[in-house]
């Protein structure tokens, strides 16, 4: 179906509009993602480097205690072996027992953290320090002339050399424990890098949607003050011919008034005065012919008058109904023309507000004009539905056809904005030769769908 100039914008600017309102979701999205991902990669950059601070902490610390074991332990070897009251060297013995157990336990500690890359220093240490202390193990059954006599020698050729060395090999642990160190630094430089480096493309991407949309945006701010403009000439247009048909329509009303009634009721004047002058005359066999005439013209007249009152605000819209109302349209403009005219109603309630009952009204009304005057169908049918949210309105003809995209009169345009001002829709399905289909969709209000 061909949908009219109006539904078709209506239906490109929801398209637009839904198309902005996408690329600005994606936009948030975008910008919601590079904060997520930027928030987690801060938060791992934050774990690495605190990881890397605390083994770098825990390895220094432990390395510190076993090299200062490692060092007392020789000062207390030393003053063992050189004290000679037996009471003191034994407080210095038990001194360095307790110095071996911290040393054990730190080494322990520092077992449990250990990696592949000081693997093999840590186990030369350990080694060193195991033939360490077993070389100690027999000084501690020296008695005072033992200690006195060999200590010296054993302190200067055994203890301090080994002491020496161990500490160099701590030194190396302590080497392998920075070199880590920078190792996780390098990491976490790396880290930031790539989160820079995702960060860029996020921001390039959220930049160049940004843009897009905002370029989308001015056009379409352009687009619609276009459309706006159109449209304000278009209503100035339609406002110039509603004053014109309204113009029209009271030309159209004088002139029945004073073609049609005012002649009737001169004619009734006349007759009135020839009635008198036969009552004067006392012409009794001429007063029933001329009291018929009378009221010829009187009801000719009434009918005058009632026909002009239908045709401005039918009574029986009000005192009837909807599709009373259409069938009575229906069967005068059948009356008055060539046209058949046929009215289908389904489910209509009779409990409709006043204006979508006289918007559909009019509607027909005016589609009949048209049909009559313009499309030399033969046949109309009115189809009139109630559907839960919804009135339903079709007016099929089988007449001659028209460009509706093309060609938009007045009463088109009249009906056009009948509708939309309910919030309704409105379409015109037509082609040369193949007659017109019009459908009109108004809503109904929370209170009547409960009642249908």
């Amino acid at each position: 179906m061909e949908i009219d100039s109006r539904m078709s914008a209506g239906w490109r600017l929801s398209v637009n509009n839904r198309a902005v309102i996408a690329g600005f979701v994606g936009l948030l999205v975008m910008m919601a993602f590079a904060e997520i991902e930027g928030l987690s990669a801060l938060r791992q950059i934050r774990d690495i480097n605190d990881t890397i601070r605390d083994d770098f902490l825990e390895r220094t610390r432990l390395l510190e205690k076993i090299r200062a074991d490692v060092y007392v332990s020789g000062t207390y070897v030393r003053d063992y072996l050189l004290e000679p009251e037996p009471g003191q060297a034994e407080s210095f013995r038990a001194s360095l027992l307790e110095t071996r157990a911290d040393m054990d336990a730190a080494l322990q500690q520092y077992r449990a953290i250990l990696n592949s890359a000081d693997a093999i220093p840590f186990q030369a240490l350990t080694t060193q320090l195991a033939a360490y202390w077993k070389l100690l193990d027999p000084v501690f059954t020296w008695n005072t002339a033992q200690r006195q006599s060999a200590g010296y020698v054993f302190l200067r050729d055994e203890v301090f050399p080994r002491r020496t060395a161990m500490l160099g090999m701590a030194d190396q642990i302590g080497a392998i424990a920075e070199t880590q160190l920078k190792i996780g630094n390098l990491r976490v430089a790396e880290t930031f890098r790539q989160f820079r480096r995702l960060l860029s493309v996020v921001i390039g991407l959220t930049m160049g949607l940004g843009i897009a949309l905002a370029a989308f945006s001015v056009r379409r701010i352009l687009n619609l003050e276009h459309e706006t403009a159109a449209r304000r000439e278009d209503l100035q247009q339609l406002s110039a011919r509603l004053v014109e048909a309204q113009e029209q329509e009271r030309r159209s009303i004088s002139r029945e008034l004073h073609d049609e009634v005012g002649q009737s009721l001169t004619g009734v004047l006349v007759e009135m005065a020839n009635l008198s002058t036969l009552i004067r005359n006392r012409d009794m066999e001429s007063l029933p012919g001329k009291a018929d005439e009378i009221k010829k013209l009187v009801e000719d007249s009434i009918r005058v008058v009632r026909n002009m009152a239908l045709l401005l605000r039918p009574s029986m819209l009000d005192d009837l109904g909807l599709v009373p109302a259409l069938q009575w349209q229906a069967r005068e403009v059948s009356k008055r023309g060539q046209v058949w005219v046929k009215v289908a109603a389904e489910r209509v309630s009779e409990d409709l507000p006043e204006e979508l009952k006289t918007c559909v009204y009019r509607v027909v009304q005016e589609a009949l004009h048209n049909c009559v005057q313009h499309s030399g169908a033969h046949t109309v049918r009115v189809t009139i539905r109630q559907d839960p949210d919804r009135i339903v309105l079709s007016i099929q003809d089988d007449g001659k056809g028209f460009h509706a995209r093309e060609e938009r009169g007045m009463g088109l345009l009249g009906i056009e904005e009948r509708v939309l001002h309910l919030g309704g829709e409105f379409a015109v399905d037509s082609e040369p030769g193949r007659g017109t289909v019009l459908r009109v969709a108004l809503p109904l209000a929370e209170s009547h769908q409960a009642i249908a």
